[in-house]
């Protein structure tokens, strides 16, 4: 063999490599709880290395509208490239889920030179295809531009089709799923990849978090148990530099007192009875990553002096040492109790809650979320419910909808979750009603009923929503009015755009 020959052997082998060694990566990257359009952007990168690309795309079609959104991980300036439905040879694909491999981009008459002009970038050679579910329904299109030798071959079109399908398999697990009963496209649930929420309250989180991942500082996160602080703890660490290092939890709480410092820290051979080797701790596995301590507020007061000093210096002494350990170590913390109580009554040391709140983030109770946000949740752990326990076709009647809205939720989203993985399992058809959700029977008032017409009524029911009230008393005065908008805004007192506003989205 000659050496050009042996070269271009080499180089073949390193190529599959890459191509074998993506399909790898895909499973780590969807374990974190990382910012959608990070991940895209993270698996179009991965994508162009591994076919020997300039660059690749993952659009996803909007259900909604049909339009394709992506991100571009090299252009952090450009927020979002949005084509309109059918346009562009992405849009094109979208529409017919054909494969098109492009020897000469600029002669194609489906190219849109559009995206170029916005980024600088000048497309030569393109290869598209569909992203398809098990369903065989399009979700997205994963494209890649620009093959460094030359066109794209039909192993890379066979390849890239198969590499779709595993995106496919991706979006499925995170909150870019397919909407109820859509033929095409998904929809977003949230912003990081296993969160799901898109409330006022939770979107004000996802911004407190966006801009605690960006810097080292240690986060205190506060809210009721069950409120879901550990996931949001997962997502700072994920999205910050130090994703690539462990991520340690430690739950205050189950700790014995006289055991804490030793799981913490550590502790040498012969340090206290039992002790019959070296054993490092917590602190010493989070090297490189981020220490979370759970129910910080538990701590007793001299395992707190110690937090506080690892936190000033960054160096401790593991039990019965002598030597000083100096790690890398983030810490966020959380709690339910409040600190600023405890420090007053001298159950928790004032320096170190304020070391500890340097970035205070408060995490909403779900009943704060409001009732679609419930139901959206709900929906989610149905999907994975049906999924672990093979019952596929599961859904939720619209009285087991109104008793899920109408709960308070004390237990927050870790009580959601439990109930209706128990309605998943004891549900004896394909409908789960409010019965299988073992839910207690409301006590109180009895529900408000507004007529909107003589012969006719809204159930208002305690725990919606304002705007979900406005929307329920307008849909009864249309149909008392026989959907006739122009008589439903007089008898509002409205006008037609203030209806049209308030009316439920088809």
């Amino acid at each position: 063999m000659s050496a050009f020959a042996a070269v271009l052997a080499s180089a073949a082998v390193t190529e599959r490599e890459h191509k074998l060694s993506l399909l790898l990566e895909l499973g780590a990257l969807l374990a974190q709880e990382v910012d959608l359009d990070a991940l895209l952007g993270d698996i179009g990168q991965r994508v162009a290395r591994a076919m020997q690309a300039e660059r690749a795309t993952v659009f996803v079609v909007d259900a909604a509208t049909g339009d394709l959104r992506a991100r571009i991980a090299e252009h952090p300036d450009l927020p979002e490239v949005h084509l309109a439905r059918g346009i562009g040879v992405a849009g094109w694909v979208a529409e017919s889920g054909e494969v098109v491999n492009l020897a000469d981009a600029t002669r194609d008459p489906r190219h849109f030179a559009g995206v170029d002009r916005a980024t600088g970038f000048t497309t030569r050679t393109l290869l598209s295809v569909p992203v398809r579910d098990a369903g065989r329904a399009i979700r997205g299109v994963l494209q890649v531009l620009n093959r460094r030798d030359g066109p794209f071959t039909a192993e890379d079109e066979t390849f890239l089709q198969a590499l779709g399908n595993q995106v496919a398999l991706a979006l499925g697990r995170t909150t870019l799923r397919a909407a109820e009963g859509s033929a095409r496209g998904v929809q977003v649930r949230g912003v990081f990849n296993h969160i799901v929420g898109s409330s006022p309250a939770v979107r004000a989180v996802y911004e407190q978090i966006t801009r605690a991942a960006a810097v080292d500082a240690t986060v205190l996160l506060r809210g009721e148990t069950g409120a879901g602080k550990g996931l949001f703890a997962r997502a700072i660490h994920a999205n910050s530099r130090r994703r690539a290092g462990p991520f340690v939890t430690v739950d205050c709480t189950t700790l014995p007192e006289a055991l804490v410092e030793s799981e913490l820290f550590g502790h040498e051979k012969g340090s206290f009875t039992g002790a019959d080797r070296k054993v490092t701790g917590k602190v010493d596995a989070a090297d490189g990553g981020t220490l979370f301590l759970d129910e910080v507020g538990e701590l007793a007061p001299t395992v707190q002096a110690r937090l506080l000093r690892f936190l000033q210096e960054h160096a401790f002494e593991r039990v019965g040492g002598r030597a000083t350990v100096r790690v890398d170590v983030r810490v966020l913390t959380a709690t339910h109790r409040d600190l600023a109580a405890l420090v007053a009554d001298g159950r928790f040391r004032q320096d170190l809650f304020y070391r500890l709140r340097v970035v205070e983030i408060t995490v909403p109770p779900l009943r704060a979320r409001g009732g679609d946000e419930v139901v959206a949740l709900a929906e989610h752990f149905l999907e994975v419910f049906t999924r672990r326990y093979g019952r596929p076709g599961l859904r939720l009647s619209p009285d087991a909808v109104a008793a899920l809205r109408g709960h308070d939720w004390p237990g927050n989203v870790r009580e959601l979750e439990h109930t209706v993985e128990r309605a998943v399992v004891l549900s004896p058809d394909e409908l789960i009603a409010a019965e299988h959700l073992g839910l207690p029977v409301r006590r109180g008032p009895a529900p408000l009923v507004a007529p909107a017409a003589p012969d006719e009524g809204v159930l208002l029911p305690l725990g919606l929503t304002l705007a979900e009230v406005e929307a329920r008393y307008v849909e009864a005065t249309l149909r008392a009015c026989g959907n006739n908008r122009s008589q439903a805004a007089r008898a509002l007192g409205v006008g037609r755009n203030t209806l049209r506003r308030k009316a439920p989205k088809a």
